[in-house]
């Protein structure tokens, strides 16, 4: 038996695995803006985030007021998130993962994909209102 070629291979498999790895990325004071120009309620930016996540597959839970719990459950991964907001601005920051080798601040990198869809449905909502 080689074992060399067998570290090798070995060696290989981890750094291919450690690059799906990626710094954590979180939406911080996203603005509010819509359409109209108008100052929405924190109660109307409330359903705007609800809407867009569910319609992204996430399971949006109003915890209090000015706070949401996103969890996105894909095959075996799971992600949650807090979005916190008002009526001016809105964050999204991790707060928990299954199956998504978080460690020291670093995630696979589909989660900020997941993320940046998020943010990106949840603005595109609040142009529409």
């Amino acid at each position: 038996m080689n074992y060399g070629k067998i570290l090798l291979v070995l060696g290989l498999v981890l750094l291919v695995a450690g690059c799906t790895s990626r710094p954590i990325m979180n939406v911080t004071d996203q603005p509010v803006v819509n359409a109209a120009g108008k100052q929405l309620s924190a109660d109307q930016v409330r359903e705007v985030i609800v809407k867009a996540g569910v319609g992204l597959g996430w399971v949006m839970t109003p915890v209090s007021p000015g706070l949401i719990s996103g969890r996105l459950a894909l095959r075996e991964h799971l992600a949650v998130v807090d979005i916190r907001y008002n009526g001016k601005a809105f964050s999204i920051t991790y707060k928990d993962s299954t199956n998504l080798h978080y460690r020291d601040g670093q995630i696979h990198r589909n989660y900020n994909g997941w993320i940046e869809n998020l943010d990106r449905e949840i603005r595109a909502e609040l142009l529409r209102m």
